[in-house]
């Protein structure tokens, strides 16, 4: 069975060049959470501000409909899930689902942001990011990895670490 990922972390983690070389490895369908989030959302975030809970139910929900939908041929999406209740969210809509962490200091995913162009979400919102994010917990069995590393070298140990547990 082709294993379903949601690549998590905080905004300028790297999550889409990651998730991207993990899906061209794996030879699965790709997709970024921003193009799940409703426009009012963007708005939002353009703007500086951080989004709700409320904003992200619908968001989560799209998200996860996606993933169930994409379970039989599995997929990758890349999606912050930064709080527990998000990551059991995706997981009520697609129970096989696997997430692999993206995290390391707030310092160097700040300077990665900032260096962004063309991105809706301001560097401004990085500290909101972390204060929010939940450190998944033992039992949800997430892979972790720190994005110090390149996005190739990322790609590989996630790889790697999903083949490990497949077996």
């Amino acid at each position: 069975m082709k294993p379903l990922l949601v690549i998590m972390g905080v905004t300028g983690a790297g999550k889409s060049t990651v998730g991207t070389l993990i899906a061209e490895r794996l030879g699965l369908s790709f997709r970024d959470a921003d193009d799940f989030h409703p426009p009012a959302n963007i708005a939002k975030m353009s703007s500086g501000q951080p989004l709700t809970d409320d904003d992200r139910w619908p968001w989560l929900d799209a998200i996860g409909a996606h993933l169930a939908a994409q379970a039989a041929q599995g997929a990758v999406v890349t999606c912050s899930a930064l709080k527990r209740a998000y990551r059991d969210r995706l997981r009520k809509a697609a129970p096989a689902l696997r997430f692999v962490h993206l995290r390391g200091d707030m310092a160097l995913v700040a300077s990665r942001q900032a260096a962004r162009r063309g991105h809706f979400m301001p560097a401004s919102l990085v500290a909101s990011q972390y204060a929010t994010l939940e450190e998944p917990a033992p039992e949800e069995s997430v892979i972790e990895l720190d994005v110090a590393a390149t996005p190739a070298a990322l790609a590989d140990a996630a790889v790697a670490a999903l083949q490990e547990t497949a077996r």
